[in-house]
């Protein structure tokens, strides 16, 4: 195969990733945002990479929005949320970060393709990206050519920028609005 044939298999998974979440849950999760005081966010490995991006768009909106375990994020309390992205929902820091989280009395949404894992268990929203990963074998699941969770990452990152996208329109924004709080010491 080609990079172009290879690029059209690639854009045909993740239409049917994306395609397979369900419109309620994605509006849970935007509305969990747009209820909360601040937000963390939570991934390890290539979803840590993923959460990382979406904690930078949402502070470009005017969110208060951290990523834990860096040095400047504060404690998270009542009135909290923490995103977290993990395919197996199961990351032992990650568990960790939800029970802590409930705990203080915050609320947790999470993205994974396990919504019977640990994490799952304790989310106020669950946002299933239905495919499988090294870790996690389902027999509905989308099979992806990709190697390891590679679909998994790619659609959690697509997610969360379309969440970005309903965020700005149930707040009036566009891309000038957001532009203005970009970083200006690169």
């Amino acid at each position: 195969m080609n990079n172009q044939e290879y690029g059209k298999m690639v854009i045909e998974e993740l239409s049917q990733t994306l395609a397979s979440i369900p419109t309620a849950d994605a509006d849970k999760f935007v509305a969990l945002i747009n209820e909360a005081d601040e937000v963390f966010c939570a991934g390890a490995g290539r979803s840590g990479f993923q959460i990382k991006g979406f904690a930078m768009r949402l502070m470009h909106m005017g969110v208060h929005s951290y990523v834990v375990g860096e040095t400047t994020t504060p404690n998270i309390k009542e009135g909290g949320l923490l995103v977290v992205c993990s395919g197996s929902g199961e990351t032992k820091s990650l568990v960790n970060h939800a029970q802590k989280a409930k705990e203080m009395g915050a609320k947790v949404a999470l993205i994974t393709t396990n919504v019977e894992s640990t994490i799952g268990q304790l989310a106020d929203v669950v946002i299933v990206i239905n495919t499988a990963s090294p870790k996690v074998q389902k027999q509905d699941a989308i099979i992806s050519h990709q190697p390891m969770a590679s679909l998994f990452e790619q659609s959690e990152g697509i997610f969360m920028d379309i969440v970005i996208m309903m965020l700005m329109d149930s707040k009036g924004m566009d891309a000038d609005t957001m532009y203005g709080r970009h970083a200006n010491m690169e």
